[in-house]
């Protein structure tokens, strides 16, 4: 009896190549982003080899499916992203699966190798994060496994070649502080959120910016940091509200902290804007039904949502987007929670 010939693997191909399964399958199933040496030495290889699919002919294009990966879903910062993701989807004839990091450290958490391999193996478009930190090994696994990867508000540094859709947070930062120091604000505090986001630390530089550009020095005593949430945003405000020269106007980093300060200010017997003129950014719903409307940043996060899609669409099927690393303009909504230092609006 004839022995059975051997079937040629992708295991074989990859290690006869000198490249990664995972990148002899992008360049098998025909994904861009791969270096045209590497693409025409690993093609030699299967021929070469006579290497044949198991699992019939490739398609050249992934499945119009995007995975969403949220670092939590509880804020209307998120749904407001979410909104626009799903609106460009429709747009584009994509579909949309939402998941959330779970920090529990479950298997097959999102982003973890084994979702990830879960996710190439389905044939999804790519990966969108919102306000995640992304590690070095997960941009160059989503690479090799020839998935797009765009993020939105980026935690930590951005590599030059991750797509990133962002706000104009410095001009954000400096247009709100430049606010306070037109109604003649000197003592200005920053209620800011964790320092390792990147959002958070632009909106800090706008603020010193504008406290440069007035001439006033900026005192590292009015600079606190916190959280997303109305408690962060209270016990932020309670900490620069006792201080012997306290600020008369505080700058909060996101609406949600900027609702907190007004409870602070409210404990502490503070009337705002008469004694405390509060400014926040993000421009959420919430913000107008405060007590004064609050005056904030607004930011387009719809809009991120949406150009996010469109990013991760167009890198997807081999194009090049007009940047990678886009930031829409931001700009001021004065509404009654500011006002001259001790005077009514």
């Amino acid at each position: 009896m004839r022995d059975q010939p051997v079937r040629v693997t992708l295991e074989d191909v990859a290690q006869a190549a000198g490249v990664s399964k995972a990148t002899a399958s992008k360049v098998l199933n025909k994904r861009p982003n791969v270096d045209p040496r590497t693409r025409a030495k690993v093609e030699q290889t299967i021929t070469a080899l006579g290497y044949v699919p198991t699992t019939g002919p490739r398609e050249s294009t992934p499945d119009a499916v995007v995975e969403v990966v949220f670092d939590s879903m509880v804020s209307m910062y998120s749904l407001q992203v979410l909104n626009g993701i799903l609106t460009g989807a429709r747009e584009l004839g994509v579909e949309i699966c939402v998941d959330v990091l779970d920090r529990s450290g479950t298997p097959g958490n999102p982003l973890s190798d084994a979702w990830l391999l879960r996710a190439a193996a389905r044939r999804r478009m790519g990966v969108i994060v919102v306000s995640l930190a992304l590690t070095a090994d997960q941009v160059r696994t989503v690479g090799d496994l020839g998935l797009s990867l765009v993020s939105v508000d980026l935690t930590g540094a951005i590599g030059t070649g991750l797509a990133s859709v962002a706000a104009t947070n410095f001009a954000g930062g400096t247009q709100a502080t430049e606010h306070l120091v037109s109604l003649g604000h000197r003592r200005i505090g920053f209620a800011g959120l964790p320092v390792e986001i990147a959002a958070s630390r632009e909106r800090l530089h706008g603020y010193r910016n504008a406290l440069e550009l007035a001439g006033i020095d900026a005192d590292p005593a009015l600079v606190v940091h916190g959280g997303f949430t109305a408690e962060a945003g209270c016990r932020m405000a309670l900490d620069l509200l006792s201080r012997p020269d306290p600020p008369t106007a505080i700058f909060a980093a996101c609406d949600g902290a900027a609702l907190g300060v007004f409870e602070a200010a409210r404990r502490l017997g503070r009337r705002v804007p008469q004694d405390l003129s509060i400014v926040g950014f993000d421009d959420i719903e919430p913000a107008k039904l405060s007590s004064p409307p609050l005056t904030t940043v607004h930011q387009p996060i719809a809009d991120m949502g949406r150009v996010a899609v469109r990013t991760l669409h167009t890198l997807a099927h081999g194009g090049s987007p007009d940047s990678m690393h886009v930031q829409l303009a931001t700009h001021l909504v004065v509404r009654e929670s500011t006002a001259a230092p001790g005077r009514r609006p």
